[in-house]
Formats: C-alpha cells, sequence, structure tokens
C-alpha cells in the first residue's frame, strides 16, 4: 500500500534581507508551526504585535512585501518504493521548493496542490527541505504592470494572484498579506500505480441511487490494475487495461435513505470505500469518504413574474433561509474542526439552512464540507473572484482552470454541495461600476464565468447545478441585479438608503442583503483600548473599514431610534437598528414566497474583531442580529406586513405538516389597554404562505404612538408586533419593571417583570464576563408580562449588575 508521512516537525522561518524588515526580525529564524502562515508564526515568537488589537494591523504591512523562507531537516530511509513524491496540499502562493539545495518546483496558487516527484532527490538520513515565498505583492504589482491595470473595489492587487482576496483587506476585514505552508505537507511513497483523482457523481432517480465513479490513477508500471468500490452494502470494479490511466464503474443502490436538507428530513451518510488492486491482488491504494443520496436542480423556467430560482432537493422546492460565509479567521490554521463545529451550531441555532461561501474566501476545506454534510447544511460554493475584474490572460487561465478542475473534483458527491456559483458581484461591476471605460477591451473575467467554469462543472459534476454570478439574473439581456430575475444583491439599502426600502422589492433570490453593528462589548474591550471607548475613538475607527460606516450607522439611528446619550446607549442602539434591519427585511421577503425563493443574509461570521454586517462576532459571540434571525427564519412564521394600503397578517409555513389552529390580532395602547381585535383561523399548508388583510380598526390606530398591534398564534409561532410609529417617536413610558435573579441549570435565571412596556430588552453578560452567554434577547413585554433569561458563565455573575443599566437594556429605558 502507499505510505503517506506527514513533514510538519521541525520548521524554521526566517525573512530574506529587505530594506522593509525590522532589524529585529532581519537574520533571525524562529520556529514555524506548520500547517500555518508567517504572522501567526512571528506572532508566536513574540515578535510581532497581535494585529487584530488595536491599529498594529498598519505597522505589519512589511510582511506582505517580504519574502520569506521554511526549512526543515527529516530524516528518511528508503523502502524500495517506485515513486516518492513530496505532496503540498496548500502553498500560500508564490513558492519555491528545494529539497537538499535542488529546486522540485514552483507555485503560485493557493488554491491548488502540487506534487513532486523527489525519489531520486532523497538520501538515507537526513534531508533538508525548503519552501521559498516571494511577496505576494511583488508578483501582482508586476502581472498588473505586464498586463494593464484593472478595476477593482479596493485600491490592493488581489486580483493579479491566485490567493485569498480579503488577505488585502475588505470593508470587515484587516490587511494582512499572508505567506506560508498553509495545509499539509509530506512525502507519499507509492508503487506500480496510485489513486490520483476519485470523484463519484451522485443522482437518484425514481428511487434508485446511482454512484457513477470515475477513477483517475497515475501509473509508474504498465500492468493491468484494478477498482474496487463498495457502499451501501453494493459493492462493483471494474479493470484498468495496462497503460490505461482512468476508469467509470457504477454503483446501483436500489431505494438509498435520502439525504434532505436540515428541516426537510435526516441526513443518512454511506461511507465509499475505493481501493485500487494490482494484477496480483494486491492493495496499491485506498480512498475512503462519505456521500449521500441526494438530487438537485435549480428551477429558472421564466413565469409571470420573471424569472424564478428555486432549489429542488430530492424533487422538493426548498426555501433558502441563508447567510453568507467569510474565512472564520484571516489566518487559515487557526480555524479549527472544533471551531467550525462552533460555527456551524450557531448557524443551525439561528434556522439556517444554507451558507453561501463567498467568492473572496476560499475553497471551504474537508471539515468544512463533512460537517455540513452532517448537520444538513446545503452549501453554496462560490468560485474564487470577488468584486473586480480578473486578466483572463497567462498565467492566469491556466491557473484557474487548474483550480477548478481541483476543487469541482474533490467537492463531488458531497450532499451538502447544491450550487456552483462563478464569482461574487464582478458581471454586475462591469454593468454599474464604471469598470468599461478603463477597461479600454480589456479582458475581466466573463469567459472564466461564461464559459471555462460552466463547462468546467459540466464535465467534471453535473450533478450539482452553476449559476455565473452572485448576482445574476440567467441573461446577458437583462440586468444582471433585476429583482425580477435571477438572483440579486440589495445594497443601496444600507449605503445609501434607509433599511425600509427594503419593503419596495420583491425579488425572486436575495442573494446579499445586510446591516452593520458592532461586535459584542467583550469583544471591542479584549481588542481595542482605547479609554475612554467611544464610537468615534481610535481604536473604533480603525476597526471599522467600510466606507463612512460610522456615518451609515448614524443615519440608522436617526431615522429610528431615540438619540443616544453616552456610548453604552450607542452600542445597544446600533446593534438593535442591525437586527431590526435584517428581521424587517427577511420577513417582507419570506412573506412573498413563493415569488421569493430565499434570501442569504449578509453575513454570519466575522475574522476578526470589528464592526461589520455579521451575526456572529470575530469572537464568537452572538450578536442581538443572531436572535433576530432566529426569530425571522422560525420554519413558521407570523409576521404583520404593510399590503395594498393597509395591513394584513402573513403565516409562513416552512415545514412539511399543514399548519392549522386559531389567531388572533389585537391593537392595543401601550399600557396594555385593547382598542380593536380580530380573530381567523390559519390553514396554511405545508412549504407555503398565507395573506390575510387585517380590518381598518386595526391597521389604523387612533394615536399613532401610543399603540402597537399585536398578533398571537398560540404556542404554534411567536408573536409579531407591529408598531405604528418609529421608536423615536413614540410616546414611550419611562420603564418600569421587577427583576429576580437565581441560579439554574448552571447557570443563573434572569426573570424581569414589566411594569411598563419594555421594548426590546436584552441582557449583555458579557460585560460582567467574557464568558458569559444569554438564551435570548430582543423581547417586548406589555404590562403585567414576563420574560426569563438564562445565563451561564464560568462564574456566578453579580446578581445587582444583571438587573441594571447597562447590562439590561431596552429602548425606553
Amino acid at each position: 500500500m502507499s505510505r503517506p508521512t506527514l513533514l510538519h516537525e521541525g520548521w524554521t522561518l526566517r525573512a530574506l534581507p529587505g530594506p522593509q524588515v525590522p532589524p529585529e526580525i532581519a537574520g533571525v529564524a524562529v520556529p514555524a508551526t506548520v500547517p500555518g502562515c508567517v504572522h501567526t508564526d512571528l506572532l508566536a515568537a513574540g515578535l510581532i504585535p497581535d494585529p487584530y488589537l488595536d491599529d498594529n494591523e498598519n505597522q505589519l504591512t512589511w510582511i506582505g512585501r517580504t519574502d520569506w523562507v521554511y526549512q526543515t531537516t527529516f530524516r528518511h530511509e528508503p523502502g524500495g518504493d517506485d515513486r516518492v513524491d513530496l505532496a503540498c496540499a496548500g502553498l500560500d502562493t508564490v513558492a519555491t521548493v528545494t529539497l537538499n539545495g535542488v529546486e522540485v518546483g514552483r507555485t503560485e496558487n493557493q488554491h491548488r496542490s502540487y506534487r513532486f516527484d523527489v525519489r531520486s532527490l532523497l538520501r538515507p538520513g537526513d534531508n533538508t527541505l525548503a519552501v521559498r515565498f516571494d511577496s505576494p505583492y511583488r508578483y501582482a504589482e508586476a502581472h498588473r504592470d505586464r498586463l494593464g491595470d484593472r478595476p477593482n473595489a479596493y485600491p490592493e492587487p488581489f486580483h493579479f494572484i491566485r490567493k485569498t482576496a480579503c488577505n488585502f483587506g475588505w470593508d470587515w476585514g484587516p490587511t494582512v498579506v499572508t505567506a506560508g505552508i498553509w495545509q499539509q505537507i509530506g512525502l507519499h511513497a507509492w508503487s506500480t500505480a496510485r489513486l490520483a483523482t476519485v470523484r463519484p457523481l451522485v443522482t437518484v432517480d425514481g428511487g434508485v441511487g446511482r454512484v457513477e465513479l470515475h477513477v483517475e490513477v497515475e501509473r509508474v508500471r504498465d500492468e493491468p490494475l484494478t477498482v474496487h468500490a463498495r457502499v451501501a452494502g453494493v459493492a462493483a470494479e471494474v479493470a484498468v487495461p495496462a497503460g490505461e490511466r482512468s476508469a467509470v464503474l457504477t454503483l446501483t443502490v436500489p431505494d438509498p435513505a435520502l439525504w434532505w436538507p436540515v428541516g426537510y428530513g435526516e441526513q443518512p451518510l454511506h461511507d465509499l470505500d475505493v481501493t485500487l488492486r494490482a494484477a496480483d491482488g494486491r492493495d496499491l491504494d485506498a480512498v475512503s469518504r462519505r456521500i449521500g443520496f441526494r438530487s438537485v436542480r435549480l428551477d429558472t423556467t421564466p413565469d409571470a413574474h420573471g424569472t424564478p430560482f428555486t432549489l429542488h432537493v430530492n424533487d422538493v422546492p426548498i426555501f433558502v433561509k441563508g447567510v453568507n460565509w467569510i474565512p472564520d479567521d484571516a489566518f487559515p490554521n487557526r480555524v479549527t474542526r472544533a471551531r467550525l463545529a462552533q460555527r456551524f451550531d450557531q448557524a443551525l441555532g439561528a434556522n439556517v439552512n444554507l451558507l453561501r461561501i463567498w467568492g473572496g474566501g476560499r475553497y471551504e476545506s474537508d471539515d468544512f464540507y463533512e460537517l455540513a454534510d452532517e448537520a444538513g447544511l446545503l452549501v453554496q460554493q462560490d468560485f474564487l473572484f470577488a468584486c473586480a475584474a480578473y486578466p483572463e490572460e497567462e498565467p492566469f487561465r491556466t491557473e484557474v482552470e487548474a483550480e477548478a478542475r481541483e476543487q469541482v473534483t474533490r467537492l463531488a458527491g458531497h450532499p451538502s454541495l447544491v450550487l456552483w456559483t462563478g464569482n461574487n458581484e464582478n458581471i454586475w461591476g462591469w454593468h454599474d461600476w464604471d469598470w468599461q471605460e478603463p477597461l479600454a477591451g480589456r479582458t475581466w473575467g466573463r469567459g472564466y464565468y461564461l464559459e471555462l467554469l460552466p463547462a468546467t462543472v459540466g464535465e467534471l459534476d453535473p450533478t450539482v447545478p452553476y449559476w455565473p454570478g452572485s448576482p445574476w439574473s440567467g441573461s446577458d439581456d437583462i440586468h444582471p441585479n433585476d429583482p425580477a430575475h435571477g438572483t440579486m444583491h440589495i445594497w443601496d439599502v444600507w449605503n445609501d438608503d434607509d433599511y425600509t426600502k427594503y419593503r419596495e422589492y420583491v425579488p425572486r433570490f436575495v442573494a446579499e442583503f445586510g446591516y452593520q453593528a458592532p461586535p459584542a462589548y467583550a469583544t471591542l474591550r479584549r481588542a481595542i483600548s482605547d479609554e475612554p471607548l467611544a464610537h468615534d475613538s481610535p481604536g473604533m475607527a480603525h476597526h471599522q473599514k467600510a466606507a463612512d460606516g460610522d456615518r451609515k450607522l448614524q443615519r440608522g439611528l436617526d431615522a429610528h431610534l431615540p438619540p443616544p446619550a453616552d456610548f453604552d446607549d450607542w452600542h445597544y442602539l446600533t446593534q438593535l437598528n442591525q437586527a431590526r434591519a435584517i428581521q424587517l427585511g427577511v420577513e417582507h421577503f419570506r412573506s412573498h414566497r413563493p415569488v421569493c425563493t430565499g434570501t442569504i443574509v449578509w453575513q454570519l461570521n466575522d475574522c476578526w474583531p470589528v464592526t461589520s454586517w455579521a451575526a456572529v462576532d470575530g469572537d464568537g459571540r452572538r450578536k442581538p442580529l443572531w436572535y433576530a434571525l432566529r426569530r425571522a427564519y422560525a420554519d413558521r412564521l407570523l409576521t404583520v406586513q404593510p399590503r395594498d394600503g393597509g395591513l394584513a397578517l402573513v403565516a409562513v409555513n416552512e415545514t412539511g405538516q399543514t399548519w392549522t389552529g386559531p389567531a388572533t390580532v389585537t391593537r392595543l395602547t401601550l399600557a396594555g389597554e385593547p382598542r380593536a381585535k380580530t380573530s381567523v383561523d390559519l390553514d396554511v399548508p405545508a412549504y407555503s404562505s398565507v395573506v390575510l388583510p387585517l380590518p381598518a380598526e386595526l391597521a389604523r390606530p387612533d394615536e399613532a404612538r401610543r399603540e402597537l398591534l399585536v398578533a398571537e398564534a398560540g404556542d404554534t409561532a411567536e408573536r409579531a408586533l407591529w408598531f405604528f410609529a418609529e421608536d423615536r417617536d413614540v410616546d414611550w413610558p419611562a420603564a418600569d419593571w421587577d427583576a429576580s435573579v437565581e441560579p439554574a441549570d448552571g447557570g443563573q435565571r434572569v426573570r424581569v417583570t414589566a411594569r411598563t412596556v419594555l421594548r426590546d430588552l436584552t441582557v449583555f453578560p458579557d460585560r460582567l464576563d467574557p464568558s458569559a452567554q444569554v438564551d435570548q434577547a430582543l423581547v417586548t413585554l406589555l404590562p403585567g408580562e414576563s420574560a426569563v433569561f438564562t445565563v451561564r458563565a464560568d462564574a456566578p455573575l453579580d446578581a445587582d449588575a444583571l438587573t441594571a443599566r447597562p447590562v439590561l437594556r431596552c429602548v425606553n429605558m
């Protein structure tokens, strides 16, 4: 059998001389972690400050303009193998690899793996392996100068190198241009032949599962081979004649248990075992992985409303309740399987069913996809192009084709992968971002998105749909961001307009929309040393990367909420406004089901501590938006919506059972006194919605500043509220309540009973202990009502502090 040996020990890192290298680092060799990167190695050695704290990032730009060398010595004893390969799963990015002083290969693509035959260079005993990484800036700027600059969203050359684009900074990310051996590296000894690729194409038709297994072998001997495969109790084998390098075999599984997205069914997975055997029956190589049986199709058949964009899994249309995913850390070696599992739990806890892997990051890891398969989380994977005009000249076209072929092959068979997307916003950018004049006819990526990439997916994995861009209308003849056709992004809200403008759109599928807020208080205090901490203090300003971000936050506050009196007010109110904006948008879009068949909120996660659009901040803490998302993405949703000059109660049922039962809508004063009421009987079929217009006496208040609507359906759904005026204009009474704290279930139970209305009551226990978490937030209580918040922390928290400002907050406090 082939023998892999990891080479992860004994590495050192040093900077090559250059005027930009600080004197304390020049000529110094430090221990290096592999897989890893330069920044984390220098940080571990105490040679640089943490780039995530204060404005330390600004002191470290020299790292990306420096050449680096990783080196290790390892022992090797020859084993009589035909081949020994140096297998590099990921090198970031412009690398020269030498073994015992002999160059074995060069690389210039972070998104590919590489393999070099080094058998003739290996010595018995000690061997020296070195990887030199050239400055990514120097490489990218040289290609930019050679090919001519092309427009992009930021003044950085990220589109002239096949590397994680957001390394060069984004409107939520730091500029930390990395280098390093970022994935596994090792020796792979083998004889006769090995399995080069194993590509399972899994389909289900008429209750029969089919695995069409495409295998490529690399061989050093031209003898007959056999590929044996087994899955779900079914086995098959195929001969690979002498000299042949590929084979296809089919495994047919009658009536397989189907894999379903979360909320639609179970997620059974099956071991697929593939073995390569020599003519004498010896096992030469083996690959094992898990697959799931499911079918996926994308319905874009024109209808009366335009061009739909509806994902069907196992012939059931899925309403996508999605979030966009960015790299969870700027330094990928810190993103462990356990950390991904935590993020997935947070996504599932917010009732999310799809993660879109955004095109400025990476092709996500095997861990990511395995966890998604297990959880039933659908995945949309962008090819790695974002917010820029990308050159199609060499060497880029060859590199793009190689990475695409590798990644489509690697990810084939994962049931969670349901869509490949050609790029993020580049087709839209060509149309609307003043690119055409400066491009002057030069290439910008169109050939990738509309020719190369669809051909690659169609050849290598036709079981997964492909869509040329996000957004994309489906046709060159229709604007790429037309809400009536295909997918759209909504960014006039946040950038220019108030979030109530979401209601002006009825998109077929909205793949990006978002609103900003600062991270949790404990996250800010860890990352920023400003005293006093203020919304515009230096550290806060550095951790706000969006253009005019603070002005846009203030505009949102001015439109909706009372003016903040201090930083604590500002922090609570901006987080609240973010949650309100996204809840309004999601509920509006869901209320237009089935014209709208999906929403993907920007964004689930952050890669560092920053004011951003995320629901989970850079330290992994849930912002109030997370709780609002959990409510807005609930399987059964009651929401009050403007309709036809009045108001309507909309009931959305994202379950497989009919939703029946009584519901009431009551117009109340803020003191809880009823003014009008209506009762309805809900009868909402599975996977659908109903719209129930409300009578005028409910939709028209006597006193807009003192009234609200409450819609309730018992325990079948969370109640919905409608206020007739903005919070800044509401005639709020001064908040009054009773509170108690008692131990409970390894934490503390905070009970709050309202004497007056308490609008969006929230507990922020991380202000007392960074480990603290709370189970719910943004609870509105009417007089006489109670809410219980369960707080968990590493140690009990002070009861008085838990029930006082700034830990306990509501709008009218």
